[in-house]
């Protein structure tokens, strides 16, 4: 394809001298790019039969689709399905196709095995339908995998909230030079009173200091904007779980509306993994088995869905406070030899049976039965 027009090329199939259908047992593998979509279809052993370019419009995906359904593939393994290839995903699932979903680390350690030199992007096509052919329980996308909605307004919080700890640190440096031990007066700066009193202060200082007084009025509007907005994000979240009524994960001791927004904008569909101890290693809190000969043993996983390990670790920071099971078992463990840290980690990786179960069972049960929630 002509990257600047967007005119699509394809070639087809290759013979290789057998009297056979090249057909059977394809599949077909998508780089998908800002701008350009690369496709190759391969058969059963691997070797390349065809490929196709495309460009990113939707009238040009549109082509590509039609493409797919020519070669009569099996499935289509997509890398970045959920990013840059997140329409083109939608309009295959619509089609009625098979998608996988194959991440950059597969490719990657498939584009070196390969014997093609460099990189580029009909070679990374080529690999992510190698890929998809040898690992058989790359995650499958559907309408509920690919839903994205309740994770981009908690991500859209999340950086409202830091963009607001940015704020709150340069109005603290303002205010030192300005109104020096401000902070026996307004008390720490997390509150809308607490920017009220800092307000004043500022006013009173605009003479004496106009640069940082200017400046420090221009802080406290935004962070009362970012309040306001950070509010806004937070009704529509709230609406989101009530439509989806997740019970049983609310009534974990720890997690409240936020934690259980993470929870499920991240995890997506629960069904998707195939049991709670798949959940528990996509999330970062199952142990890494690193054994070699006589000697056995476990590393910490440093890997996962960082975002996931983060909400089980606020479950897990207010449990050993507040939740006489988690203290208990934190107890328990400290008793067994387990340093303070390694006793946390292993509450964080029974939470995370905990928290699948919940998710299980607020897809599966009525909302009228309970379920007892446990540490």
């Amino acid at each position: 394809m002509d990257r600047t027009t967007g005119v699509s090329t394809a070639t087809r199939p290759r013979p290789y001298g057998r009297k056979e259908n090249p057909m059977t047992s394809l599949v077909i593998g998508i780089d998908p790019h800002s701008r350009v979509h690369v496709a190759a279809a391969v058969d059963e052993l691997g070797r390349c039969l065809a490929r196709h370019e495309v460009g990113a419009a939707p009238k040009q995906l549109a082509r590509l689709v039609e493409w797919v359904a020519s070669m009569g593939a099996a499935k289509v393994a997509l890398e970045g399905s959920k990013g840059y290839g997140l329409p083109l995903a939608r309009l295959l699932l619509a089609a009625g196709h098979t998608v996988v979903d194959v991440s950059s680390n597969l490719t990657a350690e498939e584009r070196k095995r390969s014997r093609r030199r460099g990189k580029d992007d009909e070679g990374d096509a080529v690999a992510i339908a190698r890929v998809a052919l040898r690992e058989p329980d790359l995650p499958v996308m559907d309408e509920a995998h690919l839903d994205a909605d309740l994770k981009l307004l908690v991500d859209a919080r999340d950086q409202l909230v830091q963009e607001e700890a940015r704020l709150r640190n340069r109005l603290h440096a303002l205010l030192l030079v300005m109104s020096p031990g401000y902070q026996q007066i307004t008390g720490p700066l997390n509150s809308r009173p607490a920017f009220a009193r800092a307000r004043s202060l500022t006013l009173r200082a605009r003479r004496s200091d106009p640069t940082r007084a200017r400046l420090a009025l221009a802080h406290l509007r935004r962070l009362n904007a970012l309040r306001d907005e950070q509010a806004d994000l937070e009704r529509d979240i709230n609406a989101e779980l009530e439509r989806r009524r997740p019970t049983r994960l609310l009534a974990i001791p720890g997690v409240g509306p936020l934690v259980a927004a993470k929870l499920l904008g991240e995890a997506r569909d629960v069904r998707h993994y195939a049991s709670a101890a798949a959940f528990a290693a996509h999330a970062g809190v199952a142990p890494v088995p690193a054994s070699s000969g006589n000697t056995q043993r476990h590393r910490l996983a440093r890997g996962g869905n960082r975002q996931l390990n983060r909400a089980l670790f606020t479950i897990a920071m207010v449990q050993a406070r507040w939740h006489p099971p988690a203290r208990e078992f934190l107890a328990r463990k400290r008793t067994e030899g387990k340093t303070a840290a390694e006793a946390r980690r292993c509450l964080k990786r029974h939470l995370a049976n905990v928290v699948y179960r919940a998710m299980t069972a607020d897809l599966h049960q009525p909302d009228d039965q309970g379920l007892a929630p446990a540490a």
